[in-house]
């Protein structure tokens, strides 16, 4: 039995180089962006209760990111917790929380954070959340404010439909206001208002999705009209390199032509 396991380890570091070997000298995303998805599913074909999942979940982020500053991606966004996950049971939301809190706290003094310049960014809409996680948010946010190296934003009581009505809304209040004329209205004014706009390129050049489910629910849903799709039958807390190499090397061998 053992000696299986250990097979296994090693078979599994052999495909991990060479995945690497295949994907490092050709051109690598970007920008990308997953929707942490299977969460609740992987704790409960387990027998565990739902947040536990969560948990397992916001360590495999914490790799994620070791991973990706290795394949130097510039920015990262992921989809955590939508507008309508508020409707799940109070107790799994409290946890999710609580999870949000501790991973925050950790990434104040996260030596790679602040080696690797790392701007910290939620998006969403924040005020939705208990007052102490906001404080946190800004205490994040404000620590990374002036790093421009690399971007990891975390999309949070997030909607994309929301985020399209809040980026009108400030329009409207602004031609309401007469700072701006209804004629300045265009596609590059308006990406200044969404959520994404302190990235350098706010569109993802890929979209992760775990767990199977092929569809975006409402993710970066002005930003991802000609991002490159990729969903993996694996959950979120399972997410292995070899799985992010994977999408990236899908991602290598698609034409993209932007409608051309």
């Amino acid at each position: 039995m053992l000696k299986t396991i250990l097979s296994a380890i090693g078979a599994y570091k052999i495909y991990e180089k060479w995945l690497w070997h295949q994907v490092k000298n050709n051109g690598k995303p970007e920008h990308i962006a997953i929707i942490l998805d299977g969460n609740r599913r992987w704790a409960s074909e387990k027998e565990l209760p739902p947040w536990l999942g969560h948990k397992e979940g916001a360590e495999k982020v914490e790799q994620l990111l070791e991973w990706c500053l290795k394949l130097n991606v510039k920015s990262i966004t992921l989809y955590a917790f939508s507008t309508e996950n508020f409707r799940r049971p109070r107790k799994e939301v409290e946890e999710i929380m609580q999870i949000a809190s501790e991973k925050l706290q950790k990434i104040l003094k996260d030596e790679r954070i602040h080696k690797n310049k790392v701007r910290v960014k939620v998006i969403g809409r924040k005020h939705l959340l208990p007052e102490n996680l906001q404080k946190l948010i800004e205490e994040v946010e404000n620590a990374t404010q002036n790093y421009d190296k690399h971007f990891l934003n975390v999309a949070f009581a997030y909607g994309g439909r929301a985020e399209i009505a809040d980026a009108a809304r400030k329009i409207a209040e602004k031609v309401q206001n007469k700072e701006l004329k209804p004629e300045d209205v265009n596609e590059e004014l308006f990406e200044k208002f969404l959520y994404t706009s302190h990235l350098p390129k706010q569109d993802p050049d890929l979209i992760i999705r775990t767990s199977g489910e092929e569809r975006l629910s409402g993710f970066l849903l002005w930003q991802s009209a000609y991002s490159e799709l990729c969903f993996l039958d694996v959950y979120w807390p399972d997410f292995r390199l070899i799985d992010l190499l994977r999408a990236v090397r899908t991602f290598q061998k698609r034409k993209r032509r932007f409608g051309a």
